[in-house]
């Protein structure tokens, strides 16, 4: 070998050993700090939930922690004369395959499990909403300059974001500013110029500049209005620090030049949204909107968001919160986003033919209630989607079917939620998917006919999947694996995972499915009772890779004939494998 080809090697060899040391320990702290959550998600989850075998979980997940991998021996690429190189050890902790299971018959007992006791919407009507605000101090309205205000600082900082507002405007940039009391849409017109708030025909306004419910405000949007329009020409949107009711009206984003609904054309054309901020309390009921929000920061269409996290610091507001209940959205970039927000509902509405998700609660928010929506015809992406630690949910009876990709996700570190009785069909991709989401119940769900899998789960442990039908969807019914995302886009420190997969699954139905019932790809631990798979009992019947398919018949034979409970379980540690 040449000098240059032994300086080469020796740098990548002191490059690796580098990587190395500085990885490790932070790798360890954050696999340390997503068991701490999957943990606390667990203990917090419906204590229905938590009736299952008690299984030695921990150590399973702590034999399986670490793992190496060398490129240069999986490549088959061998220098001569040349020592192998360590690759740096990754941030992803993936599972080795095990070489042997263990197929035993576990007590059924433990696996019973009674219904999960589900939030009573009985409270959350439009009549409870209007019972929110109180209505006899009268606000102050005022217009005055956007950047002068708190609530409007996201629009108008940074990336010369304030051009659009003075090009919109033609002037420095204002808004209709509502404080100290109450204020209804009638009060307002009667207080701002007709050119910044017109009432165009009976019942019908057009608004053209921003409006900002200030801390101190109500603001309230009832059925005295037929119809609010915001000018998408002129810069028009709303955002609530405050309290907001809107009722039994409609409020559209609206083109003046088009006479008509600002509908979508491209992602990066405004359209004006709905934002609320951290301390707002929102009711909407009986109420539709139409053709909001665009690709820009917090102006997806209807987002309830905390501030941004340098104002959030300073302000110190509690997360937002509030219902949105029987009401239609359509045409919208997102039909509702939500970001760390705490006790929301989202409860009987429609979401249909919005762009890229009919439901998405993002980062940090807890204790939602989303029930009794009809989610279809989402076109880039999902119909419900939570996100990136959304848990302790509650997502029930919705019906999500044919959107662009899955009915329902779970994605990102969200733990705790319980998903029931939603019908789930007709879908272009998967019908529900958990994406590196453990500790998660998925009782009584129907997911038909979608054109994948009918229930995938990725990366995620723990998940318990009670009295689902899963039949005639493309693929498998339930499609269990792992996969290692450290060579994707993924940002790995925000969103750290495991690659492992455990799934315990009671009762329901497996029909009808392409490809088979089930497949399980390398699990940690499989639980299987009182499962119907109606399908032959040969290859197609049951599917889980290497050796697990060579067991088939004794699992379908406790399974089936003798209606025992399976469990299956790798025999070698992960040490050992490692080893």
């Amino acid at each position: 070998m040449g000098a240059l080809a032994r300086r080469c090697l020796q740098a990548r060899r002191r490059l690796s050993e580098q990587r190395g040391q500085l990885h490790a320990p932070r790798c360890r702290r954050r696999h340390l700090a997503l068991l701490m959550r999957t943990a606390i998600g667990v203990r917090e989850m419906n204590s229905q939930a938590s009736n299952g075998r008690n299984r030695n979980w921990s150590q399973a997940l702590l034999e399986s922690a670490v793992l190496t991998s060398a490129l240069l021996m999986a490549s088959g690429v061998v220098l001569a004369n040349a020592p192998v190189v360590s690759e740096a050890p990754k941030l992803v902790k993936g599972l080795q395959q095990a070489k042997t299971y263990t197929i035993t018959s576990p007590p059924t007992a433990p696996l019973e499990m009674a219904k999960p006791v589900l939030p009573d919407l009985s409270g959350y009507t439009a009549e409870a909403a209007l019972k929110k605000i109180v209505r006899n101090k009268p606000g102050k309205v005022t217009v005055a300059r956007m950047m002068e205000e708190t609530g409007l600082k996201e629009f108008i900082g940074g990336d010369n974001k304030m051009a659009e507002w003075v090009t919109r405007q033609r002037g420095i940039p204002q808004a209709i500013m509502i404080s100290d009391g109450y204020v209804s849409l009638q009060d307002l017109a009667k207080k701002v110029p007709r050119q910044f708030l017109d009432e165009v025909s009976p019942g019908v306004y057009v608004a053209r500049l921003p409006i900002l419910v200030k801390e101190t405000g109500i603001f309230e949007i009832d059925s005295r209005t037929k119809e609010l329009r915001l000018s998408q020409e002129k810069g028009s949107f709303i955002v609530s620090e405050g309290k907001m009711l809107i009722t039994h009206t409609q409020v559209n984003a609206w083109s003046e030049a088009r006479n008509g609904l600002a509908a979508y054309r491209k992602p990066d054309e405004f359209r004006p949204f709905l934002l609320t901020w951290g301390g707002s309390e929102t009711w909407i009921a009986n109420t539709k909107m139409a053709s909001m929000g665009y690709d820009q920061s917090k102006s997806y269409g209807i987002s309830i968001s905390q501030y941004t996290p340098n104002t959030a610091k300073i302000l110190k507001r509690p997360e937002p919160t509030g219902w949105i209940i029987d009401s239609e959205f359509s045409d919208l970039w997102y039909g509702f986003y939500c970001y760390e927000t705490r006790d929301f509902v989202v409860k009987g509405n429609t979401y249909r033919d919005n762009i890229v998700y009919g439901i998405d609660p993002h980062d940090r928010s807890h204790g939602l209630i989303i029930a009794e929506n009809d989610v279809y015809g989402t076109k880039k992406k999902h119909g419900i989607i939570i996100s990136r630690e959304v848990d302790n949910s509650f997502i029930f009876r919705n019906k999500s079917h044919n959107n662009k990709l899955s009915g329902v996700v779970l994605d990102r570190n969200s733990v705790g939620n319980i998903v029931a009785y939603n019908e789930i069909y007709q879908n272009h991709t998967d019908g529900i998917t958990l994406y590196e989401s453990g500790n998660n119940l998925l009782w009584g769900n129907r997911v038909i006919a979608n054109r994948r899998h009918g229930i995938r789960v990725r990366n995620s442990v723990n998940i318990k999947l009670y009295e689902n039908i899963a039949t005639a969807n493309g693929l498998m019914g339930v499609y269990g694996h792992i996969k290692d995302l450290s060579d994707t886009d993924r940002d790995i420190e925000l969103d750290p995972f495991d690659a492992q997969v455990s799934l315990i699954m009671v009762g329901g139905e497996l029909a009808g499915n392409g490809s088979g019932p089930l497949s399980i790809d390398s699990p940690l631990s499989v639980e299987l009772y009182r499962v119907s798979m109606l399908m032959p009992t040969k290859e197609v019947g049951i599917s889980l890779n290497g050796v697990l398919g060579d067991r088939q018949d004794e699992i379908l034979d406790l399974l089936v004939r003798q209606k025992k409970a399976v469990l299956i379980d790798p025999v070698e540690s992960q040490t050992e494998l490692r080893e």
